[in-house]
């Protein structure tokens, strides 16, 4: 039987507000103490939030073996501060999230791994998660407010992925990727995800591009990179995903790409201010933060801001410590995951 819950609606289920942005919904009627209490949550809509605020990195290797450090990148000023750390040491692996949670596979463990971990904003926390269907490393991984698609990947390559909602932190199968593949990247907006596919089963770098439509969980033909490439990082807004190429087959490895849904288009990006791979990158609507990963001089500290009006690349505060094959999720994008 139907009951009355929170909002006055009566409903199967429990009505919980989609804040704290303010593009986001509190469905009913609320009294005051229940607007106070969803507050204090994070998750009341409130006016003048429009944006994501910080991004919470995984540092991932550093500089020779797998570590439980996570840092927060405040968007205003630039700021970088300890996080909550991970489950497990572990490194290459992946995140995506919405403007309340990042779910972040946490790749290779002592193996490739099922473990994934949720970081809550609101309180800087981190629980379990729901694990993947399968152990993987070197993945990809992209979404929107709903959900999350994993590109569970191995040193073997795997052309199978994840959908994991994050209401009811729900894991299923979702549609495979075109080739088998490891050492991917991707980015996207609320429709659809452009993943990179990175390198083969034979270690050989590919070019090749996927989008996957959230609705109906279509996989197609993306346009597909100016150059074979692999290990590299993407970001972006709500028109165009900015990917850095990592490990091309041509070229230093500072190369960026930016790609815009509208038409799927291709051009070159402002490149990073030294080359390197392995690097991960998240950001909010206006600017992407890209970790540069592991450079010609070893493991490093250094990111990169990238604005996307303009196509400005800008020095960024540096990490905690060296480190590549990280990790990251924002909370919230405008227009994307929020």
């Amino acid at each position: 039987m139907p009951r009355q819950y929170q909002g006055s609606i009566i409903s199967k289920t429990p009505i919980t507000p989609a804040g704290p942005f303010q593009c986001g919904a509190a469905s009913g009627v609320w009294t005051i103490d229940q607007m106070v209490g969803w507050q204090k949550a994070g998750l009341w809509p409130v006016a003048g939030n429009t944006d994501g605020t910080f991004a919470i990195f995984a540092i991932g290797q550093s500089p020779t073996a797998g570590t439980t450090t996570r840092n927060k990148y405040t968007y205003s000023g630039c700021v970088n501060a300890s996080a909550a750390a991970a489950t497990n040491v572990s490194y290459s692996g992946s995140a995506a999230g919405n403007s309340t949670v990042g779910i972040f596979a946490l790749g290779h463990t002592t193996i490739a791994s099922t473990i994934r971990n949720k970081f809550t904003y609101s309180c800087c926390s981190n629980s379990s998660a729901t694990s993947s269907t399968a152990g993987s490393e070197e993945g990809a991984a992209v979404g929107n407010s709903t959900i999350g698609i994993f590109a569970l990947s191995g040193s073997a390559g795997s052309v199978t992925r994840n959908k994991y909602t994050y209401s009811g932190d729900i894991n299923a199968s979702a549609t495979a990727s075109s080739a088998s593949s490891y050492g991917g990247s991707a980015a996207g907006n609320c429709s659809i995800g452009i993943f990179t596919l990175g390198y083969n089963a034979c270690f050989s770098k590919l070019s090749t591009r996927n989008k996957y439509t959230y609705s109906g969980c279509v996989n197609s033909t993306a346009t597909s990179a100016s150059t074979p490439n692999a290990c590299g990082s993407a970001t972006g807004n709500s028109t165009v995903g900015i990917f850095a190429l990592g490990a091309p087959l041509t070229g230093s490895g500072a190369a960026r790409e930016k790609y815009v849904y509208s038409g799927c288009v291709v051009t070159s990006g402002t490149s990073s201010s030294v080359a390197g791979q392995g690097g991960t990158a998240a950001g909010n609507s206006k600017l992407g933060i890209f970790a540069l990963g592991y450079t010609c001089s070893g493991p490093s500290t250094t990111r990169n801001k990238y604005t996307y009006s303009g196509c400005v690349n800008t020095s960024a505060t540096a990490s905690s410590a060296v480190s590549y094959f990280g990790s990251a999720a924002s909370n919230g994008t405008n227009g994307v995951n929020m």
